[in-house]
């Protein structure tokens, strides 16, 4: 008979699952890695591959009287489970619990936490460190634009980009307010985080260029470390700001004239904004490497 590789359960330091998945294949732990408005990310175990996850659990009871949300996370969860890229957090499993009334999904886990925190911690970067994470993040965009359907990420800021810091490599997570669109590439409604927010995106007709335009305020928000319009104390200062065409003040403190010149292409009207794949042809990303291990 083969050994067991079970813990002995008098075995002190062992640390327990407070839940375990109905294919009993992950194992959750009490270790909250973040935690938003709509959902709960728990460190977690994969036992079968013996490596660690993260368990994202939402709470339905708190949309009981609002199906449309209910939708719009499992289509969140849908539509995870169909991209494939090395740019984009990669989902494993999604199950509900009925029982406890709970969407749950393992998603893979970043070792270093999101850009924000990542890029708060080791305030010294280069330039050249920052184009690479730029190129990353550029790359899963124009996957995402290039899918079919289209998808349109419409929340993307640095607290929803994920870092493995041991490789340098930068994925982008949190599709929960993403879009599929059809053949004309437009969608009607308005949410997102307002620093980041197109000013296209107010009007409720936009179309993944909008992504561009957040992706060059994360770009602003990695180079200053302040997070854009921080100069406004409320959402309808920044979205007057926005619409007015009045950049945020940070964009003042970007000593670089290359890389203050390559944010305001990003910034620009929606009709002059580059698509993802022509930013990654930018001479700004000249000498910067593909790495193809990442």
């Amino acid at each position: 008979m083969m050994p067991s590789v079970e813990p002995d359960s008098s075995d002190k330091d062992s640390e327990p699952f407070v839940e375990i998945d109905p294919s009993r294949r992950y194992g959750r732990y009490n270790e909250l890695l973040g935690s938003g408005a709509v959902k709960r990310v728990y460190r977690a175990f994969d036992q079968e591959e013996g490596i660690e996850v993260a368990w994202n659990q939402v709470k339905l009871r708190n949309f009981s009287n609002n199906p449309a949300m209910i939708d719009m996370l499992y289509s969140e969860v849908r539509l995870l489970r169909s991209l494939k890229n090395n740019n984009i957090i990669c989902l494993h499993h999604v199950w509900r619990d009925q029982v406890h009334n709970t969407l749950n999904f393992i998603t893979e886990v970043c070792t270093s936490g999101n850009l924000r925190e990542y890029r708060k911690k080791h305030r010294h970067v280069s330039v050249k460190a920052i184009k690479k994470w730029s190129k990353q993040i550029l790359k899963g965009l124009d996957y995402l634009h290039t899918h079919e359907p289209c998808v349109i990420h419409r929340d993307l800021n640095c607290s929803n980009l994920f870092v493995n810091g041991n490789v340098g490599q930068v994925k982008i997570g949190d599709l929960g307010l993403a879009a599929t669109v059809g053949k004309s590439h437009a969608a009607h409604s308005v949410l997102g985080t307002p620093e980041y927010m197109a000013p296209e995106l107010y009007d409720e007709n936009y179309t993944e260029m909008v992504d561009i335009y957040s992706f060059g305020m994360c770009l602003l928000e990695m180079v200053t470390m302040e997070i854009p319009y921080s100069e406004c104390d409320n959402v309808a200062r920044i979205y007057k700001k926005v619409s007015s065409g009045v950049r945020p003040q940070a964009l003042n403190k970007v000593r670089d004239p290359e890389v203050k010149g390559f944010i305001e292409k990003c910034l620009a009207q929606p009709r002059a904004r580059p698509s993802a794949a022509e930013l990654l042809k930018d001479p700004f990303f000249d000498g910067i490497d593909d790495d193809d291990n990442l």
